[in-house]
């Protein structure tokens, strides 16, 4: 079999059978329409090996971020026979910036999440969330159970910490343009070296890559800057969401959870306490890294196979 240009893809193993086609192979990103008419988007990493196929996988991302931050983790989870998913929520990365902001809301994304699975075949998935996409993760396995195989959440738990909060709000939509990649990584260096201390120059290079897009006007951050219209003012007196309810109720869930060891939006109790309350939760804490990991590193890559490759 091959493609339209005539490339295949090689086999599985030596007699494994005939050669599929790349776009079978190759990450590609697929599109659905939200019940309000606005086209989203996801990027999908087939399996690489059809013999050893595991359970699929749905990513979702942070508040102001996209599929992009799930490369290299979709990398290797496809190595290992995972079909991965990773959405890009309305107004941000491939996905249509909607003329109405006040769409850009937990229980819009929702509705567009459970039209992404239909549209995507996607019955039951591992769900690894970070930040805001691990919100998600809690609530579509309160709602439907069944689509979820078990859950990953990145930094982010049942009680949310104010300082944390305070931190995205002030940064959400306030400088959206970098002249150049160098000016890119200064910025991010500028804004994040607390949360990334060992972050090396490369390192940073490619934190850019996931966070800003080429435009005509230079580089942007790959959001709708109208976002920021969603977070009201955080101070002391602020109340932050208390998902403990939400994270009772999925208890017959298995869990990852994952924190970075320097995060200032998931607390060491939560976190611990986490770990007490569920009672089927494995804990991976990631060393000199804040909100939210990278999943680059093949420790935490290792933790989320493993965790994934056991679910049915």
């Amino acid at each position: 079999m091959t493609d339209e240009r005539g490339d295949t893809a090689p086999d599985d193993e030596a007699g494994a059978g005939p050669a599929r086609p790349l776009r079978e192979t190759l990450p590609h990103k697929e599109t659905w329409r939200s019940n309000d008419g606005l086209e989203l988007a996801a990027t999908v990493w087939p399996p690489s090996s059809s013999r050893t196929r595991k359970p699929d996988v749905l990513c979702l991302a942070g508040l102001s971020r996209n599929a992009r931050d799930f490369e290299a983790l979709a990398e290797a989870l496809s190595a290992r026979g995972h079909r991965v998913v990773a959405m890009d929520y309305r107004g941000r990365g491939h996905s249509g910036r909607h003329p109405d902001w006040r769409t850009y809301s937990i229980e819009r994304e929702a509705a567009d999440i459970d039209a992404g699975l239909e549209a995507l075949e996607l019955s039951r998935a591992v769900v690894v969330g970070t930040s805001r996409g691990g919100l998600h993760g809690m609530l579509l396995a309160w709602r439907a159970p069944a689509r979820v195989a078990g859950l990953v959440l990145n930094d982010i738990g049942p009680a949310i910490e104010r300082a944390g909060l305070q931190r995205l709000s002030g940064a959400i939509g306030r400088r959206m343009a970098a002249r150049d990649w160098s000016d890119a990584t200064d910025l991010l260096k500028a804004s994040l070296g607390g949360q990334f201390p060992t972050l090396d120059d490369a390192g940073w290079r490619r934190f850019a890559g996931q966070l800003y897009s080429e435009a005509a006007e230079g580089l942007l951050l790959d959001y709708d800057a109208r976002l920021a219209n969603t977070l009201s003012e955080i101070d002391e007196d602020t109340e932050t969401p208390d998902f403990w309810p939400v994270f009772e109720a999925i208890g017959a869930i298995p869990l990852l959870a994952i924190r970075g060891a320097l995060s200032d939006i998931l607390s060491a109790e939560t976190f611990a306490a986490m770990g007490a309350r569920h009672p089927d939760a494995r804990l991976h804490l990631v060393a000199d890294e804040g909100h939210a990991p990278l999943l680059w590193d093949a420790a935490t890559q290792e933790a989320i196979a493993a965790f994934a490759s056991n679910l049915r």
